[in-house]
């Protein structure tokens, strides 16, 4: 209706025109009023004649003048008036008063003075409409609005320490806008500087007009808090008082804070605190108050501003707009009135009054208020102070003492996850059936957050829940647990369909209210803490890293292993060096190289290079030597140094070996989480944790560990137990979680390992909600268990379980050595194998070669030998034939055509095809050659050779191709030769 009524006023009003800017300096000042009676004009006439007298808080030469009207129920007769009457007569500003009936006309008065730019001082609007300057463009009040309370309620809750509220709030502006001031102020410090925050249990809307609140109110009486706010009209607060004693809400143990409006209506609870505004309903000294700030600021504008113009003096016509009252509203705002008859007197930027002083009033009987406390402004401290009176208060049920606020539940919905061993979870398939185990708990999973919802039953035991049922029988309370909806501990994450983050898993159950309690290993950190409470740790642990044992590889050549290679190579010399020594000793000692006669009278040979090897070789390995031992004193002395040598070398093989391959053990492969692999990632190494979990927040939260996050994210695992599987099948190199369950599993599988120390160290805690009466019963609870040794039962119980003995033993215990660890000693012998069949082909055909070359030396020497005979045999010849022929001459019977024939010898089979022609160019088939045929020469007649020529074998038997024609060239000129690495009697020949 206000903005059918700003349009119909924009419609019916014309425009105003603005005087020209006068040349002369004005001094008459007009300043309008709309109150609600006689008795108020008059009021506010004597206070314009009071101000025109004191010319100090007026400009130099300037008179006040009084322009004023009653108000009209009906708006559109107002907003005639005020044309006609106030803006004809160029008012500067308007002060409006409220109607005894109806609510529209200060609204309208407001409309048409911002149309204009005219400055409206409110004395007694206090609706939340009027701080909105998008409507109200120039309004101001010298009465706070009535969602200023909630600053006052602020301070009364810390004051009684009720940090857990229920809100009952009409469903308008005003109750949106004194929420939304609540919200704000609970949030905010104490004056002592405290940081607890004030929670809303509950807020509940009051429909206007709604006749029934019995729903509403069940719901409330549920909950924990007894403390309960109210902000609504008398009206609408009357149905909530009624509605609210069927429920016996208004006796002993509840506490009532009411708004102004309802504490003076029938039904109100005895023992509720209220609120009065002090000289709220004063509304002359408001009147004055209000003059004295538009004087003021009248006269501050006129001493700093020039080109001050005349307000518009019509609403018959449009003009341009008045910029000096716009102006004016800037300075009216900078007022502060420090003494004024209301108290003190400051605007803040919508123009709502600062510094508003109240009253604590007690319905400590029926229909009977009183004074018990007051909210004021100190002078000293520039603040407003809370002082109340608690020993005069009387609280519902007539109590004296203050009640506590709120009740303990005696029923609490708890909240877990499955994760060993904390919580262990075992599947019921139909629960009517079968039933839970001694030391089980019925722990079901509501899906609710699937499209269908699905409902399954488990059977829960372990640590917490342990621990669950001793917190139930400490403290009397019984509860009802079911697992996370989701699997998940709890993060922000982006809501479907929205940008805006909300808490899901276990977190988000507790923030919701869907939950009172979390007994889980839920991890203390800064990001759960400012939406849950936590207790003091029930365990404390850390963040550690978790890998597959990394077994020592087996080389081929372990066995060498317990000596370094520098070491294997000195031996190896050694050896050759030592054996060298003895050959040389033994070879030059004059008791070394004679020879022994045994008792058979065969002899023995001294030590030569080979059988010194073979004897350092078979001290060093300690085989046993029979045979080539040093005969020397000096050989026999070295050698006895080289079996201790021998012995050293040995003995600290032997420890060294049993070190290497039986009791080594497979190391972890990380230092820590300042392992380069970790802070450098590579491509064939990866790691995680799991995604939204307090190791999550953990590494976005810390800036050196970015790159690892982000590293991380992309690897993450849903749960711990998909993460820890995927270790063991070797997906995952490494998995950073908590180091309890780490250590747990580590010690349930000894082929798991925890690398480096500890980081982000933090604790276990059990989960509430903020402001839970449960926070410091819980808390002590779990100190008292610390105390007497409780949770370290439960460590020993669940734990440590005696798992972590096997793999300790098993660490101790030599392993039991395998072909991996021994496989090179067996290629060694398997070498050592194809090497002796190789020497073996390789000695056999040396063998063969060496009896061929004492074969063909034995033909050489035969040879060599028949040659020498046949020598001599000629050289007798020639003698004889000389003696013969000199005989002969001397007789005188020489023959010149004797010739001496040859003699030949044919050896092999006689074949045609070969010739060899002889001297005097005769040709003498000596004999018939085919390929393969032997032929050896004795003698034959020199004849000059025609074709290719060489020597030919006098003595041995050679082959020759079928065809071939050798002609001898001196047959008698046989000479020893080696031709192609053969030796024998050569003759020259031609073919």
């Amino acid at each position: 209706m206000m903005a059918s009524g700003w349009v119909w006023l924009c419609l019916f009003l014309g425009g105003w025109t603005s005087n020209n800017s006068m040349a002369a300096k004005i001094t008459n000042f007009t300043i309008g009023a709309v109150l609600n009676d006689d008795r108020h004009d008059t009021l506010f006439r004597e206070a314009i004649t009071e101000l025109n007298s004191d010319f100090t808080l007026l400009p130099v030469n300037a008179t006040l003048h009084s322009a004023s009207m009653l108000l009209d129920p009906n708006p559109i007769r107002t907003a005639l008036k005020m044309c006609n009457y106030l803006i004809a007569q160029q008012v500067y500003a308007v002060i409006v008063s409220h109607p005894i009936k109806g609510d529209l006309s200060p609204a309208t008065i407001s409309y048409t003075g911002g149309f204009y730019h005219i400055p409206i001082v409110g004395i007694s609007s206090r609706d939340a409409a009027f701080s909105d300057k998008n409507i109200h463009v120039s309004f101001l009040r010298t009465v706070a609005p009535f969602f200023h309370q909630a600053d006052v309620w602020a301070a009364l809750l810390r004051h009684f320490h009720f940090w857990q509220v229920m809100v009952i709030h009409s469903a308008d502006v005003d109750g949106y806008t004194l929420l939304n001031r609540l919200q704000t102020q609970f949030q905010s410090n104490d004056d002592d500087g405290e940081q607890r925050e004030i929670k809303f249990e509950l807020t509940k809307e009051f429909v206007p007009e709604l006749e029934d609140f019995t729903k509403e109110l069940q719901e409330i009486s549920e909950g924990q808090s007894r403390v309960y706010l109210v902000y609504a009209n008398a009206a609408d607060a009357a149905v909530i008082f009624r509605d609210a004693a069927k429920f016996n809400l208004t006796g002993a143990g509840h506490i009532w804070l009411v708004t102004e409006q309802a504490l003076d209506v029938p039904g109100v609870p005895v023992g509720a605190l209220g609120l009065q505004q002090m000289h709220a309903s004063n509304e002359a000294a408001h009147i004055r108050d209000s003059l004295y700030l538009l004087s003021s600021a009248l006269r501050e504008m006129e001493g700093s501003e020039r080109g001050i113009t005349a307000p518009p003096q019509d609403c018959n016509s449009s003009g341009a707009v008045w910029e000096t009252g716009r102006l004016y509203f800037e300075y009216i705002k900078k007022q502060v009135l420090n003494d004024g008859l209301t108290g003190k007197i400051a605007f803040d930027d919508n123009g709502d009054r600062l510094f508003s002083e109240y009253d604590i009033v007690n319905i400590n009987r029926p229909h009977t208020k009183t004074k018990v406390g007051q909210f004021f402004y100190s002078k000293y401290q520039n603040v407003l102070k809370l002082n109340v009176n608690d020993s005069e208060i009387v609280w519902p049920g007539g109590l004296r003492q203050k009640p506590e606020g709120f009740i303990i539940p005696t029923f609490l919905k708890v909240m877990t996850i499955v994760e060993q061993p904390f919580v262990y979870a075992r599947r019921i398939n139909d629960p009517s059936v079968e039933t839970c185990n001694d030391g089980e708990v019925t722990c079901p999973w509501f899906n609710n957050t699937a499209e269908s919802s699905t409902d399954r039953f488990y059977c829960c035991r372990g640590y917490c829940i342990d621990l669950l049922k001793e917190l139930a029988k400490k403290n009397n309370f019984t509860y009802s647990l079911a697992l996370s909806p989701d699997g998940q501990f709890g993060s922000l994450s982006p809501k479907n369909g929205t940008g805006k983050k909300e808490w899901n898993g276990l977190i988000g159950e507790l923030v919701e209210d869907r939950a009172d309690m979390i007994v889980a290993p839920l991890t203390i950190n800064p990001e759960r803490a400012q939406v849950i409470e936590f207790s003091k740790p029930f365990k404390y642990q850390g963040i550690t890293i978790l890998e597959k044992k990394q077994p020592k590889s087996s080389t081929l050549v372990s066995f060498l292993q317990p000596f370094r290679d520098t070491l294997w190579i000195l031996v190896m010399v050694s050896v050759h060096v030592v054996a060298l020594v003895l050959y040389l000793l033994d070879r030059f000692s004059p008791f070394g190289r004679f020879r022994l006669a045994n008792a058979e009278n065969t002899e023995e040979d001294a030590l030569n290079l080979s059988s010194a090897i073979w004897f350092a070789w078979g001290v060093l390995l300690n085989s046993g030597i029979g045979e080539g031992t040093p005969r020397s004193f000096s050989a026999r002395v070295l050698g006895m140094v080289w079996a201790g040598f021998a012995m050293i070398i040995v003995a600290s093989y032997t420890a060294n070996l049993a070190a290497f391959l039986v009791l080594d053990r497979p190391k972890t492969s990380l230092s820590g989480i300042n392992d380069p692999r970790l802070r450098n990632p590579m491509e064939n190494f990866t790691y995680a944790t799991v995604r939204g979990s307090a190791v999550d927040m953990y590494f976005r939260r810390q800036v050196e560990l970015s790159n690892m996050y982000r590293t991380m994210e992309g690897n993450n695992y849903p749960t711990a137990e998909e993460a820890i599987e995927a270790v063991k099948e070797g997906k995952l190199k490494a998995f950073i979680w908590d180091s309890s369950r780490l250590e747990f599993e580590a010690a349930q599988d000894c082929d798991l390992v925890t690398a480096g120390e500890l980081f982000g160290r933090s604790g276990y805690g059990i989960g509430l909600r903020k402001g839970s009466p449960w926070s410091d019963v819980i808390t002590l609870s779990v100190l008292d268990f610390h105390e007497r040794g409780f949770m370290e039962d439960l460590d020993e119980r669940w734990i440590k379980l005696g798992s972590g003995q096997q793999c300790e033993h098993d660490e101790k215990t030599p392993a039991t050595l395998g072909l991996k660890n021994m496989a090179g000693v067996f290629i060694l012998v398997a070498a050592g194998i194809v090497c002796g069949v190789g020497l073996i082909f390789i000695e056999i055909m040396y063998k063969r070669h060496q009896i061929r070359r004492q074969r063909r030396m034995e033909l050489a020497r035969h040879v060599t030998d028949k040659w020498r005979t046949m020598v001599e045999k000629r050289k007798n010849l020639r003698a004889a034939l000389e003696n013969q022929r000199s005989r002969l001459k001397s007789n005188g019977k020489v023959n010149d055509s004797m010739a001496v024939q040859p003699t030949r010898r044919t050896v092999g089979n006689k074949m045609a095809g070969s010739n060899i022609r002889m001297a005097n160019n005769t040709e003498e088939n000596l004999s018939t050659l085919m390929p393969g045929n032997m032929m050896e020469m004795q003698s034959a007649q020199y004849h000059p050779p025609g074709g290719a020529t060489g020597l030919f074998p006098a003595n041995r038997r050679s082959k020759l191709s079928r065809g071939t024609s050798v002609d001898m060239i001196d047959p008698l000129q046989q000479q020893p030769a080696v031709v192609c690495g053969r030796p024998g009697l050569y003759v020259d020949f031609s073919v």
